[in-house]
């Protein structure tokens, strides 16, 4: 069942455990309307399910999509790591995928797709501008983040997943926050313990190991899916990431480059995969910048007061 709240993001982020910023240059925390357990599609008896949160008081902010990371067997919509861009005047919308234990890849794109087409269907009843969405994901959600941005229309991803295939998946930006690029390379460039990560995680994302798997783990990777119609990137990643290789990364920034898209990449210098650096004043007021040219340059307007 849908269930509506609505209080301070204060007040959400101690229940729900989430990192919450202020909003830039004025010390006040906006209000956000959260409605959860939205269900956007029944897939082999498993309810999906989003939450969805709302700036209080803006009319029809632009949307961001938010995909959890876990190493695709794991990890849960909710806590999101952070609320601030809601504070700041934009929907999100922080949704489930299915996970490679209860069913191997292509189904968490799919599953990611079938979100997207669902809110752009369902974006009059909530109050969102479903011409203006973008997608942002961590770690293994940064992945099918940028998967989902390279790959509109691709009908082996695409999937057939809820009653609103005549929508589109399409996104007009996307953030990676410490993600995989290309899953045929990734194992190479992994520190020893990172294969003790990769190599089980990708083994149950593929239902067996990669070297057995290639056709899949090429689908899957987002650099051989990058066009000339793919949208603006934003790439975050940690110099001292033990887990996700940094040049996974640095091979989507060069595939973006080869095409002379619209490609930015913030090495994080100190951090590792996570944390609050991601997430700090500098590196949001970073992602909203980004936000705002690509979604809302009349907001970048008024926050500079011109």
């Amino acid at each position: 069942m849908t269930r509506l709240k609505s209080r301070w993001t204060l007040g959400l982020a101690l229940l729900a455990g989430t990192a919450v910023q202020a909003q830039p240059g004025t010390g006040e925390r906006a209000a956000v309307n959260e409605i959860s357990d939205i269900s956007f599609a029944e897939v082999d008896g498993q309810t999906l399910r989003l939450d969805l949160y709302l700036p209080d008081g803006v009319a029809n902010p632009p949307l961001l999509v938010w995909v959890h990371g876990g190493g695709w067997s794991r990890g849960a919509r909710q806590p999101v790591s952070t609320l601030a861009f809601v504070e700041d005047g934009y929907a999100m919308a922080s949704v489930d995928y299915r996970l490679s234990p209860v069913a191997p890849f292509p189904a968490q794109i799919h599953d990611i797709k079938a979100a997207i087409r669902f809110l752009r269907a369902e974006a009059g009843a909530y109050g969102y501008d479903a011409s203006r969405v973008a997608i942002l994901g961590v770690s293994a959600g940064a992945h099918l983040a940028a998967l989902a941005a390279t790959t509109n229309g691709d009908p082996r991803l695409e999937g057939d997943v809820g009653d609103y295939l005549d929508q589109s998946s399409d996104v007009v930006a996307v953030v990676s926050y410490f993600g995989a690029s290309n899953l045929t390379t990734i194992l190479d460039q992994s520190t020893p313990f990172g294969l003790g990560i990769r190599v089980p995680g990708l083994e149950a994302l593929f239902g067996g190991p990669v070297e057995e798997r290639s056709d899949l783990a090429r689908l899957a990777s987002p650099v051989f899916h990058v066009d000339a119609d793919d949208p603006p990137l934003l790439l975050l990643h940690g110099d001292q990431d033990p887990q996700m290789p940094i040049n996974q990364s640095h091979e989507l920034e060069g595939a973006y480059e080869a095409l002379g898209l619209d490609v930015h990449f913030e090495v994080v210098h100190g951090a590792k995969h996570g944390g609050d650096l991601f997430f700090d004043e500098t590196r949001t007021a970073l992602v909203e910048a980004f936000l705002d040219r690509n979604l809302r340059a009349d907001l970048q307007s008024a926050r500079d007061g011109s």
